[in-house]
This record gives structure tokens, sequence and C-alpha cells, in this order.
């Protein structure tokens, strides 16, 4: 499928995510679903203190500079691709970060039913 023909949750084009900082598998702004990345990083979500401190505890640490990686560290508020995995982790653990359905991957609904997604939407 090509970028033009992506979709999202709700079968509408896929919007951007975040371009600052610049978050997406590709480094592009989306989260794309594609074959090569095994993280699957297609749900766009929007960071709070509570998932940072908790996906630092769990050994992914969002809020370090790392500059070798030309990532700039993150803080609440900022919009990231999350792995659908970490997610789901966070949810069960009540720590979930919200949800921008339009930026999020249709792919993802084969591992998290749209209410579950829309019960943590942003507004």
């Amino acid at each position: 499928m090509s970028e033009a023909e992506e979709r999202n949750v709700l079968g509408t084009e896929l919007a951007t995510c975040s371009e600052d900082p610049t978050t997406g598998y590709l480094r592009d702004g989306c989260c794309h679903h594609l074959f090569e990345d095994a993280g699957r990083h297609e749900l766009c979500a929007v960071m709070t203190e509570e998932f940072l401190e908790y996906s630092k505890s769990r050994g992914n640490d969002l809020i370090t500079p790392r500059p070798e990686l030309d990532f700039p560290g993150l803080t609440a508020g900022d919009q990231w691709c999350l792995c659908i995995d970490r997610w789901l982790e966070a949810k069960a653990a009540d720590v979930a970060p919200p949800v921008v359905l339009a930026a999020t991957a249709e792919e993802v609904l084969d591992r998290v039913e749209l209410s579950e997604l829309e019960a943590h939407a942003v507004e």
C-alpha cells in the first residue's frame, strides 16, 4: 500500500502524528504500518508524565535525549508513535497515554478494538 493510500483507525487518510519531535519508524512524522518495523510503531499517542515514567521503569527510557540516535527525548504533551504492545502493556497497568485516532494506523485494529482506542482518544 502506498503512503497516499494509508488509512487510520477511523478509515480516513492517515494523518501526521508529530514533526516536532519527528516521530515514526521512518522518522517522517507518521505512524506507518511497515513490514520491516517488527516493533509496530503504529499508534500515535500523547505522552504523559505517568506513561513516560512507566516506560522508563520498563526499560524503554523515552525521556533522556540520545543525540547519537537523533532522539531528542520526550516530555509530557509530545506526540509519539508507540509500539502497540507497549501501549497495551501500559493500558493493563492503567497508565496508557491518550491516542490520536486520525494518526494511528488502521492495522492497529488487528490488535486493539476501536472501542478501546476511542475510550483513550484525545478530545
